[in-house]
């Protein structure tokens, strides 16, 4: 349930807004209206004047959010974000049915999808738009609009997790989509006009995918509100929700912001059990057994369900033990498909520094730490029978932003380094200081000191790993932001 205030559009009560802090903000073309400090700050301001402390208490994976913003000052910044002019000059750029936009309306409770072929053209969306009261959806605008990269980059690093968003622009009089309900946390931002909103119970808590629900199974809406510019919501994976922009007003723009896509619990349990059993089976013989002859041809017997009880129980011990959670593929996967760190400017790719290396004397720290994964896997360069653990050290500073969450697996590239399991303490070392001397690092020799700087000895795919030269008492950044390492002599 929302804090309730006043009422919505209609004869209804609504359930919903927060009391509301004044937030101070600054016009499009100036400072932001988000803190974008640190990510736990950016999501701060995001959800204001809820505290976080607050909000995942008594709101995340649990009920809707509704923070109302009467500011014209923050809602001229919401409308910066993306507009329904915008669609001109993007068009322009060679944008595509399907991939980049689609125009659809809901008919009779049903998604009627009205694209065309190839490339979107504006007059045609726009007549769409105009005589087929369509709405249009644009996928992942954080490809080409900087300040949703901004806001994004700094969620991922936040939530640890993939962060996507699409735009809805809808006609006066007119819906979109049919009652649905997501598989993602759902942030939306009105940024133009008025949307009017209806939410439902979950027929299925925290959904683990996407489903149209029949208007007949809806019943009455839970919560009713309409949304201004300026305005937040927010509600869980599961909740059944459906949109419209009310007659005789001008059109609708919001972005929606999602995440935490196949990250729960089970999921993280699917991604460490297999690394479990592996390395449990290398010391246990009785893994290694060969199950009943024709198992795999008959129902399970209550036999075979006793010994994979008892084979769970044992992980589950070992895993008590343990000082390391080996994680297979999410945080690799997470990684490589994330945004890059936002660049100011024109958002051209990150550049390739040179420089020299850091010597024995050198002081080191590690620069974009939450665009950084440190994990122990099994080396991925030989064969099962001869694996040894490595650690693997994942970064997404020279990932694509125009291809962000946009499914391009064929394009998907790892970035990262690869080093002996007897450097992961140096390696933490690093990790867990501002700022360490090479001299004072956990490695037996010097020269494994130097070779670990190097990185030449241990380069994974085609990053080097060699940071940005400090020159003198001022250090200063030469070349590009995209080095693992930064260091002063």
């Amino acid at each position: 349930m929302m804090p309730k205030k006043a009422k919505a559009a209609g004869s209804r009560k609504e359930e919903g807004p927060v009391p509301c802090k004044q937030m101070k903000v600054e016009a499009a073309g100036g400072p932001s209206a988000l803190n974008f400090e640190s990510p736990s700050s950016l999501f701060e301001s995001l959800i204001s004047p809820i505290n976080t402390e607050t909000f995942f208490k008594e709101f995340w994976e649990q009920k809707p959010l509704l923070i109302r913003r009467d500011d014209p000052a923050l809602a001229t910044y919401y409308g910066s974000l993306f507009k329904l002019t915008d669609l001109k000059s993007l068009c322009s750029q060679g944008m595509y049915y399907g991939r980049d936009v689609n125009v659809c309306r809901c008919v009779s409770g049903k998604k009627k999808v009205l694209n065309k072929d190839g490339k979107a053209h504006f007059l045609q969306l726009r007549k769409d738009f105009d005589q087929k009261r369509a709405t249009i959806q644009f996928h992942q605008p954080q490809r080409f609009k900087d300040e949703l990269w901004r806001i994004q980059e700094k969620l991922e690093c936040y939530f640890g997790s993939l962060v996507g968003s699409n735009v809805y622009i809808t006609p006066a009089g007119s819906q979109g989509l049919p009652p649905h309900y997501d598989d993602v946390e759902v942030f939306i931002l009105q940024l133009e006009g008025e949307k009017h909103w209806r939410l439902y119970h979950p027929t299925v808590p925290l959904a683990r995918e996407y489903s149209v629900e029949a208007e007949e199974r809806l019943g009455r809406p839970v919560h009713e509100f309409t949304l201004k510019p300026g305005d937040l919501l927010y509600f869980p994976r599961g909740t059944i929700h459906q949109a419209d922009t009310p007659v005789g007003l001008a059109h609708s723009t919001h972005v929606t912001i999602s995440t935490y896509q196949n990250n729960s619990w089970g999921d993280f349990l699917l991604d460490t059990i297999s690394g479990l059993v592996f390395d449990t089976a290398k010391e246990d013989v009785e893994l290694r057994g060969g199950i009943p002859r024709q198992l795999l041809l008959v129902e399970s017997t209550a036999v075979a369900t006793r010994r994979l009880s008892g084979f769970l129980r044992m992980l589950a011990d070992r895993l008590e033990g343990s000082k390391e959670l080996l994680s297979s593929d999410m945080k690799k996967d997470f990684i490589m498909h994330r945004l890059p760190p936002y660049s100011a400017g024109d958002g051209a790719e990150l550049s390739t520094p040179g420089g020299k290396l850091p010597r024995l004397d050198s002081v080191v720290r590690l620069q974009f730490k939450d665009h950084i994964v440190l994990t122990v896997l099994p080396d991925q360069d030989q064969s099962d029978e001869a694996q040894e653990k490595m650690v693997y050290i994942y970064h997404s500073l020279k990932n694509r932003r125009e291809t962000h969450m946009m499914g391009n697996e064929e394009e998907t590239e790892s970035h990262g380094l690869r080093f002996p399991l007897s450097h992961l303490d140096a390696l933490k070392q690093i990790w867990n200081s501002s700022a360490i001397s090479v001299k004072d690092l956990k490695l037996t020799t010097d020269e494994e000191k130097e070779n670990l700087m190097s990185g030449t000895q241990h380069l994974w795919k085609k990053v080097s790993y060699r940071g940005c030269l400090r020159d003198g008492e001022k250090p200063e950044l030469e070349g590009g932001k995209n080095s693992v390492f930064t260091w002063k002599d």
